[in-house]
């Protein structure tokens, strides 16, 4: 057996540990570089807010108006055969009262022609002719939630009816129109609400309207006509405020 000298014993113990070293420290520097960098070091994220437009939306404001483009069906008289559409706006506000419970007025003027109700010696045809609204009563709240609301209405008033506006002077029995006048009418019907913010609302407002006009001339008498009317707008509300 060969023998070899202490010293070279030695000599290969410490190559040996020399090359593990330089085996090993590479490994540890790629383990290190591998690591996950701090939170800090990481690309934010934006943060997003959701906004409700009708998070704010309520029932009891104290008040509120609404203007509408509208459209009413008349008879300028008994018997004229062809209606008169009249086109005009629907001014309303309503004042709150109760849970359900609101006050609403309204002052609507509807110009237009209407046809005549008899051939005459004049030859009037297509004549100008107007009505005025005017009347105030209770007003429902319906189903309703932050998007919409149905409301019903019944309000009592007048009437005036410009029906000699466009006849040259003659008597409105020339063609079969009633009297300048004012008259008791009654509207019934009430809005379909689309709540768009607290304070905005896009509303339609269907309503039957009744009206009691008479003629003096020839035999005298009154007649109820009941016709439709409708228009579509925007509301505002003024909310309350917090206290």
């Amino acid at each position: 057996m060969m023998r070899f000298p202490a010293s070279f014993t030695a000599s290969l113990a410490v190559a040996a540990l020399a090359v593990c070293a330089a085996v090993g420290l590479p490994a540890q520097e790629s383990s290190s570089q591998t690591q996950t960098p701090p939170a800090s070091a990481q690309t934010a994220q934006p943060a997003y807010v959701v906004i409700d437009p009708l998070a704010g939306v309520r029932y009891d404001n104290r008040w509120d108006v609404s203007l509408e483009m509208a459209y009413d069906h008349m008879k300028a008289g008994p018997t004229a055969l062809q209606g008169a559409n009249l086109g005009g706006v629907n001014l309303s506000g309503s004042y709150y009262l109760a849970r359900r419970w609101r006050l609403e007025g309204t002052f609507r003027p509807y110009v237009g022609t209407s046809g005549v109700g008899q051939v005459n010696p004049y030859d009037i045809s297509g004549p100008f002719v107007a009505q005025y609204l005017f009347a105030a009563g209770p007003e429902w709240l319906g189903p309703h939630n932050k998007h919409g609301a149905l409301i019903a209405h019944v309000l009592v008033g007048g009437a005036y009816g410009d029906f000699q506006h466009d006849l040259r002077g003659h008597s409105p029995e020339v063609v079969g129109f009633y009297n300048n006048q004012v008259a008791p009418a009654v509207i019934m019907g009430g809005h379909f609400d689309l709540n768009r913010s607290a304070h905005w609302v896009l509303r339609l407002s269907p309503d039957a309207v009744m009206t009691d006009y008479g003629v003096n001339y020839g035999k005298k008498y009154h007649q109820i006509d009941i016709n439709a009317a409708f228009s579509v707008g925007v509301e505002y509300r003024f909310l309350r405020k917090k206290k």
